[in-house]
């Protein structure tokens, strides 16, 4: 090994280290520094082109990670890593068959996969265009090929570009250096920070950054910018598969870069790591897994994330069917209590009119439109609207708060934004892209202040003297919907319309509903169903993020307002309706003794809730509908098939819906699901389902489709049960709340349900606490009168049990526990206010646990 190469370092294996001395195309010799993993008569080759001030380091755990028979090659560029020093500066053009020579003496031959980052991306992509022969697919992180049109490209390069700056901040001092291993958060260890440092000690070595930095054509009279730009329009001709690898808190390479990638590279598959920055490959260390398995479906000819059965027929209703039946009926589609009724009629015409006015306005089949409306009547016209013009909705609720809102709306790629007047002043504040369309009625200047072009009312002017639209196919998308977040960043789900046409096909079908319904939706996602399903609907007067505000006489109100037959609430929603019922009116108990069924659903839903609901509302059989933002209904269960059922190990959430299958993929004893799919009863391991209205994939999480849908056909819902010998379904957990005990898995629900019985008790969690493979359970109890649901920013801390409750929730657990805690309550999610956050809880047990030293005799 040659002095000046890599010493050890964190993550880097010695023996990938290795020289090769090439000449250029002007005949002089350069030493280049290569990290190769040296597969002999491999099946193909990754070359990893790093960008600037990286080096090859930066692909370590792709050369670990390989897919089997796959050489990975990764050179530090010339004057950068452990390469040779340059005299010149190097242009794009001569770093671009710099990489060619290397290449070739390398006798790399095809099939080659590029990667690159930041600019190695743009030089990857032109050995891509030269050796086109050779190419099998591409892949990039965090990269640009041009400048968006009315960008004048990264402000932090342009800084450092700076005449009077450049010099002293990329050669003359290790500022650019290190500045570029500081963007991510959390920091990067000490130690890989200055293994990115290493080969840049002197500014004799850090020539080249500086140079770099010059040779980016920010200028169209700059030397590089005619090669640039023939990258750039050159790649639209590459009909090779992509993937795309993004870090969305880059402060270099914002969301507008890589909308022009995927405007260039239409066929590649994206997934967006939340939380990562510039350095994607540090930031996202599960990204080499990712290109692994991209890597071997290419090479096994496949892409099972896309790869479905024929999606089924359908009734051959469309979402605005209802609408169109009904447009002569004047009785009321939808209800704002203490607001406005809209009648059947006047919704239909208003659909058509808006539907018509924004496809007019340029919104066009595909394109995607946000809407941050509250729950109202403009909101259903426009969700309809919307629909019928072929875009597409892209709904993130106001419960995932204004950060994780932020953070949604931008992964979506949103076309339009449609709003309210504080809707359209969040959107600005969240930097959402595209056209605004303004809810309710502002005036002209507060069109201008809003950045709208236009108004609701004034599209549906419009669109009285504009053709109608074509109604989309029934494969084309038609909703982005966003998960609650409780078990991390909330993820967008896509739907096609004969995806959603099914679901309602289905809970129609399943709950007898029928034009004689009317809706009560305390979930305020679920109302903008209701004239889909062709029933009248009404949501109570309610802030939306805290659904547990329910009240009886709020919900009462509702029910009242739309002569109700069907309630939808969570079970926080429904735990308040229990509590305030007796401050009812008579008046009121009558709107909720009309209510023929009850359905519930976000969260386990407990008998006893359901039990404490007879009175509130006395002829509604109570149902609870199983399923996921992903699915929904998969299951559905009564409370008297609950109280026939009896206690198990989990929630029993009953048999699976006409139409729907389910399966059990086995746990092994380090909690994953790796076992075939099987409906044999009492098998505990990931619940797996197969239906018509399954969504159609994730949106921007291409790794996490990839692993979702990795049998065919069937989606893994991350949800651990098992079936019993009745065909019924009973739910233990989630996956990652599965406790790796040293004698195995074990799953929380059951736990937490045997400990909820013992007296004084009103709610648990079991979670594992230690090193996976090696976790003990330590269970958190509320006592009965503490709040297991409380609103979202009060924070509490566990303690230690007194030693008779100890000894109560041991014997009761059925399992081995280390400890036993005690809160004033849970962390629950945000939406639904129900779904206990068992990692939060482990997080703070195990903060405890660490630093506290219990009382004597305690264990």
């Amino acid at each position: 090994m040659r002095a000046d190469s890599p010493a050890a370092l964190p993550g880097l294996d010695a023996a990938w280290s290795r020289s090769v001395t090439v000449a250029d195309s002007a005949g002089v010799e350069h030493c280049w520094h290569v990290l190769d993993n040296g597969v002999a008569d491999p099946v193909g080759t990754l070359l990893c082109v790093h960008g600037n001030p990286t080096w090859s380091y930066l692909w370590r755990r792709l050369l670990a990670a390989a897919p089997p028979g796959w050489r990975v090659v990764a050179p530090d560029q010339l004057g950068m890593g452990w390469s040779d020093r340059l005299a010149e500066p190097r242009s794009l053009r001569q770093r671009v068959a710099d990489l060619g020579d290397l290449t070739a003496a390398l006798g790399i031959p095809g099939p080659v996969v590029t990667v690159g980052h930041d600019w190695g991306g743009v030089i990857s992509l032109g050995w891509a265009l030269e050796h086109r022969e050779q190419l099998r697919g591409v892949v990039l992180a965090n990269t640009a090929v041009a400048m968006p049109e009315g960008d004048s490209g990264p402000a932090l390069i342009r800084l450092a570009s700076a005449p009077g700056v450049r010099a002293a901040v990329t050669v003359g001092t290790p500022v650019f250096v290190r500045a570029t291993t500081a963007l991510s958060r959390p920091a990067l260890p000490a130690d890989v920070r200055r293994a990115f440092a290493a080969p840049y000690r002197s500014a004799a070595r850090r020539r080249s950054v500086g140079d770099f930095v010059a040779d980016i054509p920010f200028a169209p009279g700059h030397p590089s910018r005619p090669v640039q730009e023939a990258i750039a329009e050159g790649i639209r001709t590459l009909d090779v598969p992509a993937l795309l690898l993004w870090g969305p808190r880059d402060p270099v390479f914002g969301d507008r870069y890589l909308t022009d990638l995927r405007s260039r590279m239409p066929q590649a598959r994206l997934h967006r790591y939340e939380g990562a920055s510039h350095l994607l490959p540090e930031d996202a260390p599960r990204y080499a897994d990712a290109v692994a398995q991209w890597v071997a479906d290419l090479d096994a000819g496949n892409d099972p994330a896309r790869a479905r059965p024929a999606p089924p027929g359908t009734t051959g209703r469309r979402l605005w069917t209802a609408l169109q039946e009904r447009s002569d009926d004047d009785t009321p589609a939808v209800v704002e209590v203490g607001g406005a009724t809209v009648s059947w009629s006047r919704l239909a015409r208003r659909v058509a009119d808006l539907a018509a006015g924004l496809a007019a306005s340029g919104v066009r089949p595909g394109h995607r439109v946000a809407l941050l409306v509250e729950p109202s009547a403009d909101l259903t016209a426009a969700i309809y609207a919307v629909w019928r013009a072929g875009a597409v909705v892209v709904v993130a609720d106001k419960g995932l708060g204004f950060a994780g809102m932020r953070r949604a709306l931008r992964s979506a790629a949103v076309d339009s934004v449609v709003g309210s007047s504080q809707g359209l002043a969040a959107a600005r504040l969240m930097g959402l892209p595209g056209s605004r369309i303004a809810a309710g009625r502002p005036g002209r200047a507060a069109l201008r202040a809003l950045g709208a072009a236009h108004s609701l009312d004034e599209l549906e002017v419009l669109g009285r003297a504009a053709p109608a639209p074509v109604e989309p196919p029934v494969d084309a998308d038609c909703a982005v919907l966003f998960t609650s977040g409780a078990t991390g960043p909330a993820k967008g789900v896509v739907y096609t319309h004969r995806q959603a046409a099914a679901q309602l096909d289905l809970v129609r079908a399943t709950y007898d509903l029928t034009d004689t319904d009317r809706l009560v939706a305390a979930f305020a996602p679920f109302a903008i169903l209701g004239p889909a399903l062709g029933i009248g609907s009404a949501v109570p007067d309610v802030d939306v993020t805290a659904p547990g505000s329910l009240t009886a006489a709020a919900l009462a109100d509702a029910a009242a307002a739309v002569d109700a037959t069907v309630v939808f609430a969570s079970p926080a929603a429904l735990r308040r309706v229990a509590a305030t019922a007796p401050d009812l009116s008579a008046a009121q108990r009558a709107a909720l003794a009309r209510i023929r069924l009850l359905m519930s659903a976000g969260a386990p839903v407990p008998a006893s809730l359901l039990r404490s609901l007879r009175e509130v509302l006395p002829a509604a059989d109570a149902h609870t509908p199983y399923g996921m933002t992903e699915v929904l209904p998969v299951t559905d269960v009564s409370l008297a098939e609950i109280e026939a059922a009896g206690d198990g190990d989990g929630v029993c959430v009953g048999r699976p819906l006409t139409g729907v299958d389910v399966r059990i993929s086995p746990l092994s004893p380090a909690g994953t699901a790796d076992g075939p799919l099987t409906d044999s009863p009492r098998i505990t391991g990931e619940v797996c389902v197969r239906a018509a209205h399954v969504k159609d994939r994730y949106d921007a999480l291409w790794a996490l489709e990839r692993s979702a849908s990795r049998n065919p056909g069937w989606h893994r819902t991350g949800d651990v049960g098992h079936l019993d010998a009745d065909g019924r379904l009973w739910i233990e957990g989630r996956l990652q709340h599965v406790v790796t005990t040293a004698s195995g898995a074990v799953t929380p629900v059951g736990i937490e349900q045997r400990v909820e019985r013992l007296p004084g008790v009103s709610a648990a969690a079991a979670v594992g606490v230690g090193p996976a493979g090696a976790q003990v359970v330590v269970v958190v109890v509320v006592r009965s009168g503490g709040d297991p649901a409380p609103p979202r920013r009060r924070r509490t801390r566990p303690g230690l049990a007194d030693a008779d409750l100890a000894d109560a929730v041991r014997t009761a657990a059925g399992v081995d526990v280390a400890a036993v805690l005690v809160a004033a309550r849970l962390p629950v999610d945000i939406r639904h206010q129900s779904k206990v956050d068992r990692s939060e809880v482990a997080r703070r047990a195990a903060r405890l646990l660490a630093g506290a030293r219990p009382p004597a005799g305690r264990s």
